[in-house]
């Protein structure tokens, strides 16, 4: 058991430091493409414990402090040096600030391409029996999991909310399900039901889409999807909750006992649910990579999002914020983080989030 926790351990730290160098292999490749000079790329964080190698005028360094990595670019936030970051030209500066962030969901897509890739990607324009509830219309006619229902009565299905439709217009009335089993086709006459138990649903049954195999290149575009719906849910979350529409404990922050406690739920849905191997890791880590992609395009001092901020008025007014007030605000900002990350880290051990 004991042995098992560190493993876990592990690779929750291993997965978080991989996310956090991509980040940074974001802003490192920019900045090449740009001929912004880095000084450092490091793995880990200070204190230095050894210079890898030295490439194009970049120390790659490991480092004492085995969570992620970091980018040092040359004149970060001197305008004076020659070849800096701060020196460059501002759409330069947007793209190396951008390419962190992107960079991470970018890497969003490639998991959902993975995870539609293990469970296969939906076919729309079909729909198929999940489950039956027992003593339902649905088990009393006859129909079973895996079965795809082709007709309601005269209406053709073409997807979900066709075969609800078709369902609820004929509440009480005998309704014939034409439906494909096994390569044959079948009709059955049930009613559906005008107040059934409640999570019954009308016949009885939970449906979805078939799916079928596809390629994890195919799935990309689908990655895409996911990833852009992703993010509009996280974007979403403070509307929602002071609305009313979402408890705030459901868009609370996450320190790394948080997250940890998170993965551990998520490994055991895995085996109790027979989920294909690996699906509900790789949502795990895409969450985790979208969540630190977002969040660090948001507007806040410090982070990316904050920098972009301050590079605005001067691709729009020509009209620089000077360094120094600029850096300010983002040492500032950066003490007030701090104290929000541990604030978040205290909160996972005296309020720990706990699982339906």
């Amino acid at each position: 058991m004991y042995s098992n926790v560190l493993i876990q351990i592990a690779q929750l730290a291993v997965g978080l430091a991989a996310l956090i160098i991509i980040h940074e292999f974001g802003h490192f490749a920019a900045a090449r493409l740009f001929k912004i000079s880095i000084e450092e790329f490091g793995l880990g964080f200070p204190p230095r414990v050894a210079t890898l190698f030295t490439a194009g005028g970049t120390k790659f360094t490991l480092n004492l402090i085995p969570l992620g990595g970091f980018v040092r670019p040359k004149g970060e936030n001197d305008p004076n040096i020659p070849d800096g970051l701060a020196a460059a030209n501002p759409w330069k500066r947007l793209g190396v600030l951008i390419a962190g962030p992107m960079a991470n969901l970018l890497v969003g897509v490639v998991l959902y391409a993975m995870i539609i890739n293990r469970i296969g990607s939906p076919i729309m324009d079909q729909v198929q029996v999940v489950e039956v509830v027992p003593n339902s219309p649905a088990a009393q006619a006859g129909l079973l999991s895996d079965d795809l229902i082709l007709w309601v009565n005269d209406a053709e299905i073409d997807g979900t909310e066709s075969i609800r439709t078709a369902i609820y217009d004929n509440l009480g009335n005998e309704t014939q399900i034409t439906y494909s089993r096994d390569g044959q086709v079948h009709t059955v006459t049930l009613v559906p039901r005008s107040n059934p138990p409640e999570g019954e649903g009308a016949i009885g049954i939970v449906m979805s889409n078939p799916t079928k195999s596809v390629s994890v290149i195919a799935a990309l575009p689908a990655g895409v999807e996911a990833v852009y719906q992703h993010s509009e849910t996280l974007l979403t979350f403070p509307v929602k909750i002071i609305k009313g529409e979402m408890d705030a404990s459901e868009g609370r922050l996450l320190g790394f006992k948080g997250m940890f406690d998170v993965y551990q739920a998520v490994q055991e849905t895995e085996v109790q649910q027979n989920i294909p191997s690996g699906v509900n890791i790789l949502g795990f880590f895409a969450t985790l990579t979208i969540s630190f992609g977002i969040l660090n395009l948001l507007p806040i001092p410090a982070l990316d999002g904050g920098r972009i901020m301050f590079t605005l008025p001067e691709i729009i007014l020509g009209r620089r914020v000077p360094p120094k007030y600029e850096n300010a605000i983002h040492l500032v900002s950066l003490a007030l983080l701090l104290m929000l990350l541990l604030f978040v880290n205290l909160q996972d051990f005296l309020n720990p989030i706990s699982f339906p």
